[in-house]
């Protein structure tokens, strides 16, 4: 372990802000050399598997989670705790740029010593989750925070791969009348421990109440799991504006994590989000092998231009640069694209 590894994970340990900061940003960087060094200081932080817990959190935008993450925040650091946000910002798909605003709309919470905020772009990373947000949970872990928010883009199918790397999901809607129940995704809904109505105050009150109904009715339609008190996946109302029901969602959270800890269930759910997130970082590590290895790179963009004329199937493609990989040489008839037995196959 170089000097540079070493002082970071002595800082991270420190629970120093500028150490975690540097160190977040070493294992965002998408420079190949730079990932020996992120994977060192990784390895010298240990797996992370402490008393945290790790709360994802999404819901439709405009329904207010900045707010609610800020007013549970402050609430959280007065009970004692020390609370990471995790906000993922959508990226352009023209520039790749990102706004990252969440810091700006949680100005209170971002002055507490006590929390640390880290908003980070999306990228072409699917899921309203950044490739490396795994690995910055474990940082903040390993720097003393005991809570870890992972606030996600938006809702969205895909958005349940939050649900895979935290122990507790958290859909958070607005009150809505009609047929807002029908906008809400069933997978979202299959995967949710807590629904909370948000706006719950002044003439909205009323309607937040009957959304609640209305979402606890459904649940109640969930299949419940095994490992779960009784009255899981539940629904309840909240006000980040003036902070009422806020207790109770944080009781409501705090019963189940108690609950999964005791049964065993947080320590088989923790296990199988490693064994997934290892079978998602092979495959990504593949994709960069053949984007960034020259040969590969070739072969690859002569195969697209082959899919683009019709001359191969897109199994057969990938299937020639299997081959290729596996065998350390190209293919010797990708780049003609004139095998005859694939071209019947193309659309």
């Amino acid at each position: 372990m170089d000097d540079r590894v070493e002082t970071l994970a002595t800082g991270v340990r420190a629970g120093e802000r500028r150490a975690l900061a540097k160190a977040i940003t070493l294992i965002e960087s998408r420079r190949p050399q730079d990932r020996p060094a992120a994977e060192a200081l990784l390895a010298a932080l240990g797996t992370g598997d402490g008393d945290s817990l790790r709360i994802g959190l999404t819901g439709t935008p405009g329904v207010g989670k900045s707010t609610f993450i800020e007013a549970l925040g402050l609430q959280l650091i007065a009970a004692g705790h020390r609370v990471a946000v995790l906000a993922v910002d959508p990226s352009s798909a023209r520039s790749g740029g990102s706004i990252l605003g969440d810091k700006t709309r949680m100005e209170r919470l971002s002055r507490a010593p006590e929390a640390f905020i880290r908003p980070s772009p999306a990228q072409d990373q699917l899921g309203g989750v950044a490739r490396r947000t795994r690995e910055t949970i474990r940082l903040v872990e390993a720097a003393g925070h005991d809570i870890v928010l992972v606030e996600t883009v938006g809702v969205g199918q895909s958005e349940t791969l939050v649900a895979g790397m935290t122990d507790i999901f958290v859909l958070l809607l607005a009150p809505a009348g009609g047929d807002e129940l029908q906008g809400v995704k069933r997978g979202i809904m299959e995967l949710a421990d807590l629904v909370l109505v948000n706006k719950a105050d002044g003439a909205l009150e009323s309607q937040a109440r009957a959304t609640r109904a209305d979402y606890a009715g459904a649940l109640r339609l969930m299949r419940p799991r095994p490992d779960d008190p009784p009255g899981y996946p539940a629904a309840l109302t909240v006000s980040a504006a003036t902070g009422a029901g806020l207790p109770e969602a944080w009781q409501a959270v705090e019963r189940l994590a108690r609950a999964r800890s005791a049964s065993g269930a947080r320590a088989r759910r923790r296990a199988e989000q490693d064994l997934s997130w290892f079978r998602e970082e092979l495959l990504a590590m593949l994709r960069d092998h053949v984007a960034c290895a020259p040969r590969l790179a070739r072969l690859g963009a002569a195969l697209e231009s082959d899919i683009a004329q019709g001359h191969r199937t897109p199994p057969a493609a990938a299937a020639a640069l299997m081959r290729a990989l596996l065998s350390g040489r190209d293919d010797p008839g990708a780049a003609a694209a004139s095998a005859l037995d694939d071209r019947p196959e193309a659309p």
